[in-house]
């Protein structure tokens, strides 16, 4: 199983990128998000990969930060999902926003997605949205004390933009969440309730 590639850019095209490693060329198919951030051919470089292998046939496929593979291995868990529309999914919108996307159940927005049709992006946001959401919990772990401090907020302000949320309604949205019941400095009780204040 092959974890990750390091080597120089034989070659570069759209959703296909060939790497040089110790003169052994791999094929690896990309997101034309991963594309657009590659250094020039000849140069260096890193790829995370996910390494999909069949009864009749094996392949790479290419990343360039963990929050894409991630999000790649999340989205070919949806039913009608598979790696070639998984990609086709990151290629149409930048990772984030379609987190955000699917956490705020936009299905329009995840239906501009080439390839994606209503029926897919609502089996989206049903499959993937409580998943995303724990993401969160994974990234952000509990603060401590028994007032909100200014750090929490930060925190939980920035793991709502990291889902794709704006910072304003992000900002909104925890302030709301800090009122009322106690939350008692943890990030993770603030992110949920500030996610349940959005989704109304």
């Amino acid at each position: 199983m092959i974890a990750y590639l390091k080597g120089s850019i034989h070659a570069k095209a759209e959703e296909q990128l060939i790497v040089d490693v110790r003169d052994v060329g791999y094929a690896l198919e990309i997101s034309s998000q991963t594309l657009e951030k590659l250094p020039s051919e000849g140069e260096e470089v890193e790829l995370l990969v996910y390494h999909h292998i069949t009864d009749n046939d094996q392949r790479l496929f290419g990343f360039l930060d963990q929050n894409e593979k991630d999000l790649f291995e999340l989205l070919i868990t949806v039913k009608g999902v598979g790696p070639k529309l998984g990609l086709t999914i990151l290629s149409g919108l930048p990772a984030q926003e379609i987190t955000g996307a699917i956490v705020q159940k936009d299905k329009s927005a995840l239906s501009k997605i080439k390839g994606i049709g209503k029926k897919t992006a609502e089996r989206m946001i049903l499959e993937l949205k409580d998943k995303m959401s724990e993401m969160v919990d994974a990234t952000y772990q509990p603060g401590s004390g028994t007032n909100i401090s200014g750090n929490v907020k930060e925190e939980a302000i920035s793991a709502l933009q990291s889902l794709g949320f704006k910072k304003r309604d992000a900002e909104e949205s925890i302030e709301l969440a800090a009122k009322g019941e106690s939350i008692d400095g943890d990030v993770q009780k603030l992110v949920k309730k500030a996610l349940s204040q959005l989704d109304r």
